[in-house]
């Protein structure tokens, strides 16, 4: 079972694509329910707390970012899971500043492979790329 920040990108990614599926849904709760299942705690649940929130509050922002990134696809035509993948990411990255970018990136590939394929890992670090370079921080 993952550990530390990867589990608690995990869950972010989770509570983020629920709520893109059914917007009124709490976002304390859906962590909630997540990290139970998990068997997350503390400072994980704190780190996914962190990054759900700055996701939201940023989230036009960050889909700029990403768009600007990404020449070749729009965010409607890119899966719902690499689109959250790529916000957090980008928030860690862009905004949050708070992690190192290789990090990061190597966290976001991994969940991309994960959740939706070895293709969607490629694209993320093609994507990402962009975006720390754009960030002054490749």
């Amino acid at each position: 079972m993952p550990k530390g920040r990867h589990l608690a990108r995990e869950l972010a990614l989770k509570v983020l694509f629920e709520l893109e599926n059914q917007p009124e849904d709490d976002a304390e709760t859906a962590l909630e329910y997540h990290a139970a299942e998990a068997g997350a705690a503390g400072s994980t649940i704190d780190f996914a707390r962190a990054l759900v929130t700055g996701v939201r509050e940023h989230r036009d922002e960050l889909d700029r970012l990403i768009a600007d990134a990404s020449r070749n696809w729009r965010l409607e035509q890119m899966s719902k899971v690499d689109r959250q993948v790529l916000r957090i990411a980008t928030y860690e990255i862009a905004l949050a500043r708070d992690v190192p970018v290789r990090a990061a990136i190597n966290e976001s590939i991994e969940l991309a492979k994960t959740f939706s394929g070895d293709e969607a890992g490629r694209f993320v670090n093609g994507v990402l790329g962009k975006v720390a370079a754009g960030a002054g921080r490749a």
